[in-house]
């Protein structure tokens, strides 16, 4: 194996894009540096990356990108970016340029991850092991998984965040006709991101008849409306209901990807929503909920729940999949 190799690890969303530079040696990633950028101001990332290099170099880049892969080609969701490795790669005077999904580098990213990267909502059972899901909330939502071959786990991506959202109340059903005039499908994505807590606040501020603080309306009109809603879900009895039913409806969307992965060895909440407002969350209800599907509660029971608290998760996996390129090391 080539030794002290420099891996470009990049988590690229639609709102903002991370780039680190990792030495890779004997299984180890050190950090060398690395830097925030605007998703929109990025056209051209040939140029960002190599302005963000400078001096150093890099054997290899590897990008986590929030959007499907398909025969290295790209194209970020919500923004419509297209990226594509091969031209990436000749942009970069030829090294190896390799694509994965935003998701499924954090999957590879879990191994590196220590227990105070982490916030625990449900123990799950003792010695958990098999394949782990991963679901993220943010700009949009992302789905992924790893399975478990006995020794290794083994990532991939889903697009599972944009599979029907499925109603069990009548305020599920009233909120899905609400969503369906505004965007015909509707994903669980429209209701699991930062837009969808804004849609699930207009939904209960038009089904209420509700008059907001004109302090407040001038705040969701000129900042982060989501961000908004979440700081003052303690003072306001509407932003308190939008973050009850933001908190059910992930709860039910990660049952229903553990159920579809078995993913007994752990559900994993990423993305950038959760750790800023898992304070709010009440884990005994969340657990309730998440455990709530009959015949197969009791498996449910034996699952893992934890919140991904470190910032670098997908990174980290993006620089272990480029790495594993040098000496087949993966999860």
């Amino acid at each position: 194996m080539k030794k002290g190799v420099n891996i470009l690890a990049g988590d690229i969303g639609a709102t903002k894009t991370l780039l680190a530079l990792f030495n890779y040696n004997k299984d180890e990633l050190v950090l060398i540096k690395e830097e925030k950028f605007v998703t929109k101001n990025c056209s051209d990332f040939g140029t960002v990356i190599k302005n963000f290099l400078g001096n150093e170099r890099s054997d290899a880049v590897c990008l986590g990108i929030a959007g499907p892969v398909m025969n290295g080609k790209v194209t970020i969701t919500n923004i419509s970016l297209e990226l594509n490795n091969k031209q990436l790669s000749a942009a970069l005077d030829g090294i190896p340029v390799y694509f994965i999904n935003d998701l499924e580098a954090t999957a590879y990213g879990l191994s590196r991850l220590k227990g105070e990267d982490f916030s625990t909502i449900h123990e799950g059972g003792k010695n958990s092991t098999g394949n782990m899901a991963v679901i993220a909330p943010g700009t949009g939502l992302g789905e992924a998984a790893a399975w478990w071959d006995g020794k290794v786990h083994h990532p991939f991506a889903t697009e599972g965040g944009h599979c029907d959202f499925t109603t069990r109340t009548q305020t599920d059903f009233e909120l899905l006709n609400f969503l369906k005039e505004k965007f015909n499908h509707v994903s669980w994505e429209r209701l699991l991101s930062g837009q969808g807590i804004i849609n699930i606040f207009e939904f209960l501020q038009i089904k209420g008849e509700i008059t907001i603080p004109s302090w407040l309306n001038e705040r969701l009109m000129k900042e982060d409306a989501a961000a908004v809603i979440s700081s003052n879900a303690h003072e306001i009895d509407i932003c308190n209901e939008t973050m009850e039913l933001f908190f059910s409806y992930l709860a039910i969307e990660s049952a229903h990807l553990a159920l579809k992965t078995k993913a007994t060895g752990g559900l994993f909440i990423g993305g950038g929503i959760m750790p800023k407002v898992h304070p709010l969350l009440n884990n005994q209800i969340f657990v309730k909920q998440f455990t709530d599907f009959g015949r197969l509660s009791y498996l449910l029971e034996t699952i893992p729940v934890k919140i991904i608290l470190n910032p670098r998760a997908a990174l980290l996996g993006a620089a272990v999949y480029g790495a594993g390129f040098y000496d087949q090391l993966f999860l």
